[in-house]
């Protein structure tokens, strides 16, 4: 019998057993089959927590499932918390933050082991989460929606959970408390400026984000306008205002995004005042840091992952390492300086710019970063290396990438990932045909707050 799905408005009365990987509460309502039994339809709930009874009333109907808004709790979950910031139940920056933080660790490694299984086959139990000792004011950066709300004011936030609607804030509590403090002032200056205000170019463009960068070691902060335009008056006299009224602001500059695009920088970036990057510390590396270019926005959980890739790939000298998706060298610096050589791969020609110069500033001449297609490169590169780095996008691995790595298994792998699902997907083709076996999965929130979670897996040749 054929699921009949609950019509949209419809109020339903539902005991809330999971969360998906959203961070939804997952109940069912009705029956799938004439028999009855527990398969009803999937509900899917935002804000509700597993051992609650509530009602909830339909809003979206989708293939095999329903969402449906929380109307009232009928008791609550010993786990459920005050959430740490007001606007958690409507700005969809935070999908769990009404989750205490021990609880979120135990669901982010039960989503891994749950993806590694269903996904990709595999019965390997994953390591225990490495849980952030830094759950709040931890995240070194926010690229800020920026509107004019209808009375015409400023309005900057990020946006409601399913939408594209901004919820407006003054302050977010995952955000490096240097640059939360940041936001009030800087929509204050913002507003007085005058200058057009067009996030999505509805009506013309103007300033569509506003970007806040931090050092978490250094505590240098770079302020970044992402405009469609550089018609903005004035716009370098309050730069240069803003250096000497924050001291620890060094640059302030101006992305250019003309385009009417999900991608939130282009590729053109102009220096107003001060410098276009910042300085910062890395497991004893200095790297410098631009605001187009990616690093991971949980520092010390980043830096955990360091000993283990050390551990996983071995480097010492007269060892050859690769690492795709390399970026601006963040891995590959200490594993360079472990004596190890390594070929950096990246298409980001900016990014590569970058690693060369973080080489160059930690006289890693071991180092060596070429814009490249991964596919293409390893071709040439995995014969003579001794291991592999693999940190793509949350995509994942396209099927030519894997294809390839299968043909020429290097001793060791490390793989990582932002997107449980596609980690799953690859490391099942990365071992189809027996070349690779995986030895370890180490789930690590980089992400608290959020449905989001890192891990490394670890595979050999078999």
């Amino acid at each position: 019998m054929a699921l009949l799905l609950p019509p949209t408005g419809t109020a339903l009365e539902l005991s809330i057993t999971g969360l998906n990987h959203h961070g939804e509460g997952v109940g069912r309502w009705g029956a799938a089959t004439e028999g009855g039994g527990e398969r009803g339809v999937v509900v899917f709930v935002p804000q509700a927590l597993p051992g609650e009874a509530v009602t909830a009333r339909v809003t979206y109907q989708a293939k095999g499932h329903v969402v449906a808004e929380l109307i009232e709790r009928h008791n609550t979950a010993a786990e459920r918390r005050r959430p740490p910031c007001i606007l958690a139940e409507r700005c969809g920056g935070c999908s769990v933050q009404h989750l205490v933080d021990e609880a979120q660790a135990r669901w982010k490694q039960d989503l891994v082991q749950q993806a590694l299984q269903r996904i990709g086959g595999f019965s390997l139990a994953v390591q225990p989460i490495l849980a952030a000792a830094e759950p709040l004011a931890y995240r070194n950066r926010a690229v800020i929606p920026l509107e004019r709300g209808p009375d015409g004011t400023l309005r900057a936030g990020f946006y409601r959970s399913g939408s594209h609607k901004i919820v407006n804030m003054n302050r977010c509590p995952v955000l490096d408390a240097r640059i939360d403090s940041l936001i009030a002032p800087l929509k204050q200056e913002l507003e007085a400026s005058g200058w057009p205000v067009d996030a999505d170019l509805s009506e013309g463009g103007g300033l569509r984000h506003l970007g806040l960068r931090v050092g978490h070691h250094s505590g240098e902060v770079l302020v970044t306008l992402i405009s469609s335009h550089s018609q903005l008056p004035g716009l370098s006299e309050r730069a240069d205002a803003w250096m000497e009224r924050w001291p620890e602001l060094v640059g302030v500059c101006l992305n250019l995004q003309p385009l009417p695009t999900n991608t939130l920088m282009g590729p053109r970036t102009e220096v107003i005042a001060g410098r276009g990057w910042l300085s910062e510390r890395f497991c004893g590396h200095e790297l410098r840091i631009a605001p187009d270019t990616f690093f991971q926005v949980h520092t010390p959980q980043a830096e955990r992952l360091v000993p283990l890739l050390l551990d996983a790939l071995e480097p010492r000298a007269g060892r050859t390492l690769v690492e795709a998706y390399c970026g601006i060298g963040t891995f590959g610096l200490p594993l360079a300086a472990a004596g190890a050589s390594v070929r950096g791969l990246e298409l980001h020609l900016p990014s590569v710019e970058q690693a060369r110069l973080n080489a160059a500033l930690n006289g890693l001449n071991g180092l060596s970063v070429e814009s490249a297609d991964v596919a293409t490169a390893l071709v040439e590169l995995l014969p003579e290396a001794d291991g592999l780095l693999l940190d793509p996008p949350r995509k994942g691995l396209p099927e030519q990438v894997t294809a390839v790595i299968r043909a020429c298994p290097p001793r060791r792998v490390a793989y990582l990932s932002c997107n449980p699902a596609t980690l799953a997907r690859d490391l099942a083709r990365l071992t189809q045909d027996g070349g690779l076996t995986l030895q370890s999965v180490q789930p690590v929130d980089f992400f608290p707050q959020t449905s989001h979670v890192e891990a490394l897996a670890v595979l050999t040749a078999s």
